[in-house]
Parts: structure tokens; sequence; C-alpha cells
């Protein structure tokens, strides 16, 4: 691996250093973008599922109401 990082060195007129040092940015700059795109997927699905649950929330209370409304019918014999 050494050798290999010396050959790239010698192409680009770099050290060692120089090199790792350009390795590392590049790598956190991958694993930031990472972060920010596995965030950014988080927040589209909570989004996402805020949006099933409100409409599976709205249909149950409608459900609940006209079962209320039917025992209240029901009972009074309306």
């Amino acid at each position: 691996m050494v050798t290999e990082l010396d050959g790239i060195g010698k192409q680009e007129n770099k050290n060692r250093h120089e090199l790792i040092c350009q390795a590392t940015q590049l790598l956190l700059r991958q694993h930031k973008t990472k972060k920010r795109y596995q965030h950014e997927s988080m927040r589209r699905g909570y989004i996402e599922m805020g949006k099933i649950n409100l409409g599976i929330a709205s249909e149950a209370f409608l459900a609940e109401y006209e079962a209320a409304h039917t025992v209240e019918r029901l009972v009074s014999g309306g």
C-alpha cells in the first residue's frame, strides 16, 4: 500500500503527507455528505409517515363519531 501511495505521489508530484491529508479530507467530506443524505432521507420519511398517520387518525375519528352517533340513535329509539 505504501508503494502504491509513493507511486501516486510521484505521478502527482506530492509527498505521502500531502496525499494522506488529501485522502483524509476527501473521506471526511464523503462522510459528511453521507450523514446529510441520511438525515434528509429520515426527515422525508418522518414527513411521509406523519401524513399517513394523520389519514389513519382522521378515518378512526370519523368511525368513532359514526359509532357513537349510531349508539345514541339506537338508545334513544330514533
